[in-house]
């Protein structure tokens, strides 16, 4: 976890050097970053070097991960920024994919470990090299009093007939910030919290970000392999290729997304995303619960045919044991060898290992450590890709995309680093956390936590979540200036669009 670690202090400083250098200087540093943390790794003597570079990689993807969106969001127009936003996440969620099939190329390629690290080297290096082809964010540079570049590249942007309105709006929502809080570029938490548009901006944005962590998601991709043996499925290969539908799922959910955010709205998608996800957590939690407390029994008579591997506890036991009560004993650890004639009749305990492991499969039977024989198990696997359908179009990509747009210029590059940094918190705190809940309160009763989460996320957005689609990015600051937070807040006023409408003609 000490790459999580390293994006947790790449995402805050990266926001500090989005607002102090520029969103372009960012990306290139996070470039570098990723760049020599991939040939640390490669190159790593010892497992000292190994975590040096996965830290260097670490401070890269937290950089990266908040700037981006916002650099995209601010050289983008109105109407397509949802999308190319969107793109961002879909080549994030394509990467991954590739990556396990290109690891899967490399599984049996001499200093296999050495090569799936190096390669990651080659992506960075490219976009670092790109990335010099490409001119700063416009607005950025506007607010840095470099107006004739900004004006420049605004109008290689925009069509002719926008190009000045959008100049003049930007002008004019800079000329107000400067006016209403001087000059000074320091930036404390204070000045944050007292301005209005930020304060609103902030709960919505760091709100998001949480949540899109705690609904269970990174849980879902870290651990689909195990998540797929607790549904009841034994082979390890087989839980690895389902682990790589889940991630080609992903990818094709953040498709979903580029048509539809700019055309439904990014608080309409996510509100049906996470409908999907309750469900889906609902569909899991019950499956799980099914798994859990109707496994099969444990048979004396099956455990006797490997008597030298009995586990130990089931020796000494006087009740009756069924096989999650074998995979709970802990002194040693013990597995399960389902029967040979039907993996839901009664099979053996017995101490986990690889040597028993083997005997059990030589025999044509199952074996089982993280989950037992379920008839239901498929169940699991389309809860699990129901999940991953909904999250991906609208928790997977709105959180990012709104943070990119929803906050005044000035405090833009903090807020998004704050942002992204309750992102990659909340993160790491899921991840550690999951299988210890699955051991201490059961994957039932996790799931289904994660599921009550999301209804309260659900609400969250409801109510402090704005419709940022079509605005303008200057636009989006008033909105959050003059009105107030309730469940009407974000819905337009009665003759907004007209308005609107009028100052198109």
């Amino acid at each position: 976890m000490v790459t999580v670690a390293g994006a947790i202090v790449g995402a805050a400083v990266g926001g500090w050097t989005n607002d102090r250098f520029g969103r372009r200087f960012s990306i290139l540093v996070a470039d570098f970053l990723f760049f020599v943390g991939a040939v640390i790794m490669a190159a790593a003597p010892s497992p000292t070097l190994l975590i040096v570079g996965r830290v260097f990689v670490g401070l890269g993807v937290g950089m990266a991960s908040m700037t981006s969106p916002l650099y995209i969001s601010e050289a983008s127009p109105a109407k397509v920024r949802g999308a190319l936003v969107s793109t961002n996440g879909f080549l994030i969620t394509g990467g991954q994919f590739l990556s396990s099939l290109i690891n899967l190329a490399f599984t049996n390629v001499h200093g296999t470990w050495r090569w799936m690290l190096g390669i990651a080297a080659l992506p960075a290096l490219l976009q670092f090299i790109l990335m010099l082809l490409l001119p700063e964010s416009p607005r950025w540079l506007y607010r840095k009093r470099r107006e004739a570049e900004a004006e420049a590249i605004m109008r290689k942007i925009y069509p002719a007939q926008e190009a000045d309105k959008e100049i003049q709006a930007l002008k004019d929502s800079i000329e107000a910030e400067i006016k209403e809080e001087g000059s000074s570029e320091k930036i404390n938490i204070t000045k944050l919290l007292k301005t209005k548009t930020v304060r609103r901006g902030l709960i919505a944005g760091v709100g998001l970000q949480i949540f899109q962590q705690f609904v269970g998601i990174n849980t879902v991709m870290y651990y689909s392999p195990t998540i797929v043996q607790l549904a009841g499925f034994a082979s390890n290969q087989t839980a690895v290729a389902l682990s790589l539908v889940t991630s080609g799922l992903n990818a094709m959910g953040t498709i979903v997304s580029i048509y539809f955010i700019d055309r439904t709205g990014r608080k309409k998608l996510l509100i049906i995303s996470l409908c999907g996800v309750i469900l889906s957590l609902g569909v899991l939690s019950g499956v799980f619960h099914e798994t859990t407390s109707h496994s099969p029994n444990v048979s004396k008579q099956e455990t006797s045919h490997f008597s030298s591997y009995t586990c130990p506890d089931f020796s000494l036991a006087t009740t009756n044991w069924d096989c999650m009560k074998c995979l709970k004993a802990s002194s040693p650890d013990c597995g399960f060898c389902a029967s040979g004639t039907n993996k839901l009749f009664p099979g053996a305990c017995l101490i986990s290992n690889n040597t028993v492991k083997d005997l059990c499969h030589s025999e044509g039977r199952l074996w089982y450590t993280r989950g037992c024989p379920s008839r239901y198990g498929w169940l699991a696997l389309i809860g699990l890709a129901l999940y991953i359908i909904f999250f991906s179009p609208g928790m997977g990509t709105a959180p990012w995309i709104v943070n990119s747009e929803i906050y005044p210029l000035r405090f833009r590059g903090v807020c998004g680093g704050i942002a992204a940094t309750a992102n990659w918190i909340s993160n790491l705190i899921v991840a550690q956390s999951f299988l210890s809940l699955t051991q201490s309160i059961g994957t039932s009763w996790t799931f289904f936590i994660f599921g009550v989460i999301s209804v309260v996320a659900l609400f969250f957005v409801l109510v402090f979540v704005p419709e940022t689609k079509g605005l303008p990015i200057e636009e989006v600051e008033k909105m959050l200036e003059q009105r107030d937070v309730h469940f009407a807040f974000w819905k337009k006023q009665a003759g907004e669009s007209e308005k609107k409408a009028n100052t198109n003609v």
